[in-house]
């Protein structure tokens, strides 16, 4: 009995990587054409997706999420601030995406990734608009003080669906964020306390407290999304960065927790976007949606 030949199965996947290289497209289209994408995924299957809580400490709220290779971390600094005059009831959230060098190679130190500014006004929009937070639970005083969110979500691997995974580790590091405890300090203005003072300003929280414990925000109708790629017939849901290099035609639907549209966005590319592609993107969102419901399990969703 022979044995195998290893330098010819090394031969044949040394071409297959050539193949690829020089053809993406067509490499890409004899495996759509099985209904099959070279990472062994059904063309409606996502990728493995991890949520870990809490791990920045000197965060109010974090977490972290990975879908596939992609990778961000969200962190949430509270402030307290004035509230505007057209809102004096209501608290703000700003929200801020990096994406460093490290996040991908096409990112070059000292140029700022194009994605980043777009990234993060839709995650604001999403955010806002999805009603997920009610602006004025972070009020202290009508008129006087209010909470400032920071939320800052830093890429550490970009491999594609930057948006779902960034909107994902959003919606858990609010859910993970603890609003701390604030109370007047002698000027009469209100302070946030750390918790290495709080022992110290005991009898400061318990005359002049404004709340005199950590809580938590009460979230609704939260955001979930999920990114296709349309080509030609065919839909693939949640793209590596190779596949949306190849097939440029993206479009996001964000749905929120009572499956309603909050969002659509159809971001380039040739291909258009009928009505029957766009309810098979709706269709697969929904689906993606209770997954990730799953994977939240132990948030409040209502």
């Amino acid at each position: 009995m022979g044995l195998p030949d290893s330098s010819q199965d090394l031969t044949s996947e040394m071409e297959v990587d050539a193949f690829r290289r020089i053809f993406p497209l067509r490499f890409f289209e004899r495996h759509l054409s099985e209904s099959l994408r070279p990472d062994a995924r059904p063309l409606d299957k996502a990728r493995d997706t991890i949520v870990n809580l809490g791990l920045v400490s000197t965060a109010d709220g974090s977490a972290l999420a990975k879908i596939g290779s992609t990778t961000m971390l969200a962190a949430i600094r509270m402030e307290v601030m004035t509230p505007s005059t057209e809102s004096p009831d209501e608290g703000c959230i700003a929200v801020e995406f990096h994406m460093p060098p490290i996040c991908s190679p096409i990112v070059r130190p000292g140029r700022p990734a194009e994605a980043a500014p777009v990234i993060s006004k839709r995650l604001s929009d999403t955010i806002l608009s999805s009603g997920m937070i009610d602006l004025k639970e972070l009020c202290l005083v009508s008129g006087k003080a209010a909470w400032m969110g920071y939320l800052d979500i830093y890429c550490l691997d970009a491999d594609g669906a930057l948006f779902d995974a960034a909107l994902l580790s959003a919606v858990a590091a609010f859910s993970n964020l603890q609003i701390p405890v604030v109370a007047l300090n002698d000027n009469g203005r209100i302070v946030a306390i750390s918790d290495e003072k709080e022992q110290d300003n005991a009898s400061i929280i318990e005359e002049e407290a404004v709340n005199k414990e950590k809580r938590k925000l009460t979230l609704k109708n939260i955001p979930f999304s999920l990114t296709c790629i349309l080509h030609k017939n065919y839909i693939l849901a949640d793209p590596t960065t190779e596949e949306e290099s190849i097939m440029d035609t993206l479009v996001t639907v964000v749905l929120d927790s009572s499956d309603q549209m909050v969002s659509f966005y159809k971001s380039g590319g040739e291909a258009l976007a009928y009505s029957s592609s766009i309810k098979s993107c709706v269709e697969l969102a929904r689906k993606r949606a209770k997954e990730l419901k799953e994977i939240l399990g132990e948030m409040d969703v209502d």
